[in-house]
């Protein structure tokens, strides 16, 4: 896969971009503040509709605009694809495929797939759990679209869950304790699917984040990540099903899924009495966690600053090369993190990024990038684009 044509308006820093790029590599070169990620960060957002830099659409649309408009023409086994978002703050965006409209911009993931490497995913080892939810939340829908309806569906079902919780804690009454078993149902239901499909990715991309991890710091002990639910129970299937998987959610999936169901139903009502006192839903995958071992001890806290930019990159690797075993080549985006990289680790990321199908790299100096990632350079500078001299 690779995007043959990007173009975006009022994006960020852009009003107006057009790039045409091949398959191979294209660097991305220019001072820092350029717009040279911003342009990286566009084609993100097409296969995630999200970005890596910002939670939230409203820094994506340029001062004094409205929206903001980003397309491709994306390449995947001989058939093209043209797909294109509008990025609407505070409103619902819009979405077209060849110029057709599409009824909910979710519809257009899995057209482009990309695996983003950037400085901020050092937060992936050093922040909260929330940033490795997210990680494998988009993993899972880069390795199948539907998977966005599943977290849609399961955030919605808590945001709803909570609201409840709140109104029961100031008034315990026998109306709000009633309707409050009917969510329950559906915080479980929806809940144990996600936490299905995070264990069983989480159990394919282990030996992936390994391998990778040993390629880029030989001389360190062994890294390791697996699912962790607070749910006791949840956590021993967790498990149970290490080294399976079931990426089109099948069998395996549902038989999994109706084993957390129970355990989360069991865990909410152990936990009733809390959850109302506190007015927050104590249980469910909105509280896991993929838990990062270094050695025999815990990465978060004990790793060095080379060790734990050496998982994060190991993570990112690991999702690269789980979507490449699948059948899905993703383009390979590595946005501003050749600086931060000793010449090993440099070298590590260069001989996989070679073997993609697309890599997209933006530098500060082109001298950043190693010399095995030949290919087009593009020179961005006070707000224009221009070829510069491929090498």
């Amino acid at each position: 896969m690779y995007v043959r044509e990007l173009s975006v308006t009022d994006f960020r820093s852009w009003a107006q971009a057009d790039l045409t790029f091949s398959s191979g590599v294209s660097v991305l070169v220019g001072a820092n503040g350029q717009g040279k990620t911003n342009l990286v960060e566009a084609v993100g957002y097409l296969a995630t509709l999200g970005s890596h830099r910002v939670s939230s659409d409203a820094p994506l649309v340029r001062r004094g605009a409205a929206a903001a408009q980003v397309r491709a023409t994306v390449v995947n086994g001989g058939r093209e694809l043209t797909v294109q978002v509008e990025i609407q703050p505070g409103k619902a965006n819009r979405a077209r495929v060849n110029r057709s409209p599409v009824p909910r911009a979710r519809e257009i993931l899995g057209i482009v797939r990309t695996v983003v490497f950037a400085p901020e995913d050092l937060a992936l080892v050093r922040g909260d759990p929330g940033e490795r939810r997210g990680f494998l939340d988009e993993l899972l829908v880069a390795r199948a679209p539907r998977w966005a309806g599943v977290r849609a569906e399961y955030d919605k079902v808590l945001r709803q869950r909570s609201a409840l919780l709140k109104s029961a804690r100031s008034a315990r009454g026998a109306r709000e304790a009633g309707t409050l078993e009917v969510w329950d149902s559906h915080l479980a239901r929806t809940g144990a699917a996600l936490t299905a499909g995070r264990i069983q990715l989480a159990a394919a991309l282990a030996p992936h984040v390994t391998a990778a991890y040993a390629s880029v710091a030989p001389e360190s002990v062994p890294v390791g990540a697996r699912y962790r639910s607070r749910v006791a129970a949840v956590d021993e299937l967790a498990g149970t099903v290490e080294g399976q998987d079931d990426v089109t959610g099948g069998a395996a999936h549902a038989e999994l899924a109706a084993a957390v169901e129970i355990a989360l139903l069991e865990e909410i009502g152990r936990r009733r009495d809390q959850e109302i006192e506190r007015g927050v839903c104590l249980v469910g995958p909105h509280r896991d966690e993929l838990d990062l071992s270094l050695g025999e001890g815990p990465a978060k806290g004990f790793a060095s600053h080379g060790e734990s930019w050496a998982l994060a990159l190991s993570l990112r690797l690991g999702g690269f090369e789980l979507l490449r075993e699948e059948g899905s080549e993703p383009i390979l985006v590595l946005d501003d993190v050749f600086a931060e990289l000793d010449a090993r680790r440099r070298d590590a990321l260069a001989r996989t990024a070679a073997r993609a199908e697309q890599v997209l790299v933006t530098a500060a100096v082109d001298d950043d990038v190693p010399a095995v990632l030949s290919g087009a350079r593009y020179v961005i500078e006070a707000g224009t684009v221009r070829d510069g001299v491929a090498s």
